[in-house]
């Protein structure tokens, strides 16, 4: 999902940057000597696709995007100070001198898809919007959204929410909370098709996560895909049945792989911390959803103790 831009100016730059979480570069002209093509206290904004404002153009400009965007590649917030000489080496003969500030500020953040706008996902939003990741918010019912969202959640409303599979960004994590088994199926098999998405979060019960393994097996889907499935989804240790409860284990799990816990470093080893605590509950009677405990959606709740139903008031 590439970033957008209108800013004209670098201050409105860094706003959109920040409100997109796009990693960028603030460049600066901190010194001049003789004669230059700006002067001291000029900025511009670099991302890895577009520029905000100007320090003066020609091969000046040129060669500080390039370094800005070699900065930015390599992942890194950092500062570095560079000196160019106006000479015919960099292709402008002004013959005075530019010190460049590079101020680099990597806001590439991890991107989380959450296929399902039901209780446990209304639930769970709000507290991984806190974190820093991006995330992708797909369902098929634009009334089921809040009316107001914080910045780095994107409302996604498609009729066929798994079609947005092939459209999330590499190494992105899903969760998959919707009210319909056959749905949650659909959005498992399409994010086990692309090797680039580490961790497919299903909820669910125990007896739901064997059939979707059974039916992927048979579909042609190996162990090492099937490693990729992470199903009941959440932390064994937090236990409860209600929509935030859900929510917070859940959240416990995506904390623990953001910060390389060793237990949910890998796919297959979050699973052995998933939430088997919930089970399949019905919810919100009238809608017809249901909630489960296994990555992604608002389907139902699994309990790691046993395989059993309780209802979600």
């Amino acid at each position: 999902m590439t970033a957008s831009f209108r800013a004209k100016r670098w201050y409105e730059g860094i706003a959109e940057c920040q409100q997109q979480n796009e990693g960028y570069v603030l460049v600066t002209v901190v010194g001049t000597a003789g004669s230059t093509p700006r002067d001291s206290g000029s900025k511009m904004v670099v991302t890895a696709s577009h520029t905000i404002d100007t320090i003066g153009g020609g091969h000046l400009e040129f060669d500080a995007i390039s370094r800005a965007r070699a900065y930015l590649a390599k992942g890194e917030t950092r500062t570095e100070l560079h000196s160019y000489p106006l000479s015919s080496a960099l292709g402008q003969c002004c013959g005075g001198a530019v010190k460049v500030l590079f101020d680099v500020c990597n806001l590439h953040q991890q991107q989380v898809a959450i296929f399902g706008a039901g209780h446990v996902a209304k639930a769970l939003v709000p507290i991984l919007a806190q974190l820093p990741v991006r995330i992708a918010w797909i369902d098929s019912r634009e009334d089921l959204f809040p009316d107001a969202l914080p910045a780095n959640v994107q409302k996604i409303v498609e009729d066929a929410p798994e079609s947005e599979v092939r459209h999330l960004d590499e190494n992105s994590w899903l969760i998959i909370l919707t009210h319909d088994h056959q749905l949650d199926y659909r959005i498992t098999e399409q994010a086990l098709k692309h090797p680039s998405l580490p961790f497919v979060g299903l909820i669910g019960s125990d007896t739901k996560a064997k059939r979707f393994k059974t039916k992927l097996t048979h579909r042609g889907f190996d162990e090492h895909a099937l490693a990729r499935l992470v199903t009941p989804i959440g932390n064994r240790d937090i236990p409860g049945k209600q929509p935030i409860e859900v929510a917070v284990s859940i959240s416990a799990q995506i904390i623990a792989r953001l910060h390389h816990d060793n237990r949910s470093a890998t796919p297959s080893a979050v699973s052995d911390v998933s939430v088997s605590h919930m089970q399949t509950n019905k919810l919100n009677k009238a809608g017809g959803e249901q909630v489960v405990a296994t990555t992604l959606g608002d389907s139902e709740s699994s309990s790691s103790k046993k395989d059993t139903t309780r209802d979600i008031k």
